[in-house]
């Protein structure tokens, strides 16, 4: 039984490894001018010819490599939320941790565009703010942290900072324009430098994920179980929160508000790899990338030449799945 299971978890990554090429194959051909799968990997090996290679890697190429690794920065990002609030409904979007990191952005964006070089660093302190608000309003002196009151207070703070985003869209609405497509999860002309400046950042957030796996585990086990292990639990959940804050506030930072992939994707990888995390979390970011691609092709395909932004199309396509899982009781 037990090599069973190994062999399924296995060929069940090898056949997400082999989806996900295949989403960027089929993605960076996709568009105004469209090649064949043929034409896109020849390309990709350096066999193209000179219109090829300037519409694939200067516009194709950098927007479905920012997909990627925003697709696979939300997963993991949900994948470590949900571990710490023991609920399959958590997700940066619905815990406020998207929202804190969208209103410094935005902030600089409207109000100080002469420092958008400190971005990244904003989402982040911003995404960090949001959690320490969930957690202080989360406290308790007799009990600790409880996964029911980081859910209830991180839909209060998400509350608070949409409030914060709605003012700022007022109060600056001659600017707007300019910040109307990151607002909507927008990956639309990033470029090969912007792929380049999230890249380390990814790659730190994913080895810190990985490097959580045994802690998500002892939090599957329950509270009594992981005390008998020896684990501070209110630790363990700052550290998860911490990883998941920042890859979110690093993906908010460069694309804006891009919702459910951290709901969606980490409910589907327990459903076919199983629940522990050693599985799950890699699969999550594997299959988060894909469904972003997905998406993002989809918004810039389907309605051509109006191109819906990849947040437009999860927020439609990840509201009835939420929907969903809470008639399935996983609320």
């Amino acid at each position: 039984m037990t090599k069973y299971l190994k062999n399924k978890q296995v060929l069940v990554i090898g056949v997400a490894v082999v989806l996900l090429l295949l989403s960027i194959i089929l993605a960076i051909g996709i568009g105004s001018v469209r090649f064949t799968p043929y034409e896109a990997w020849q390309t990709l090996i350096g066999k193209g010819n000179s219109s090829s290679n300037t519409i694939l890697w200067d516009i194709r190429i950098p927007r479905v490599l920012m997909a990627l690794l925003i697709g696979a920065n939300l997963a993991a990002s949900g994948i470590l939320l949900q571990a710490v609030m023991n609920n399959p409904l958590a997700d940066p979007g619905l815990t406020g941790v998207s929202s804190g990191a969208a209103v410094t952005v935005l902030f600089i964006m409207l109000v100080a565009p002469e420092y958008t070089g400190f971005i990244p660093i904003a989402a982040i302190v911003g995404g960090g703010g949001a959690a320490i608000m969930v957690y202080a309003w989360a406290w308790k002196k007799d009990s600790g942290y409880t996964p029911i009151r980081i859910i209830l207070s991180g839909v209060a703070v998400n509350a608070v900072f949409g409030g914060v985003i709605g003012l700022l869209s007022i109060l600056y609405s001659d600017k707007l324009p300019a910040a109307l497509q990151w607002m909507n999860g927008s990956l639309s002309g990033k470029g090969m430098k912007d792929v380049l400046s999230i890249l380390p950042y990814s790659i730190v957030g994913w080895i810190m994920a990985i490097l959580c796996i045994r802690q998500a585990n002892i939090l599957r086990l329950g509270e009594q179980a992981a005390h008998n292990l020896g684990q501070n639990l209110n630790r363990v959940r700052f550290i998860l929160s911490f990883v998941a804050v920042f890859l979110a506030a690093i993906s908010v930072s460069k694309v804006g508000l891009v919702g459910f992939v951290g709901l969606i994707v980490p409910h589907m990888a327990r459903m076919i790899i199983g629940s522990n995390y050693k599985h799950s979390l890699p699969l999550s970011l594997m299959l988060g990338s894909i469904i972003l691609i997905v998406a993002d092709t989809a918004g810039r395909s389907l309605f051509s030449p109006l191109e819906i932004p990849a947040g437009i199309i999860m927020a439609m396509a990840g509201g009835p799945y939420f929907l969903y899982l809470m008639r399935k009781g996983g609320a």
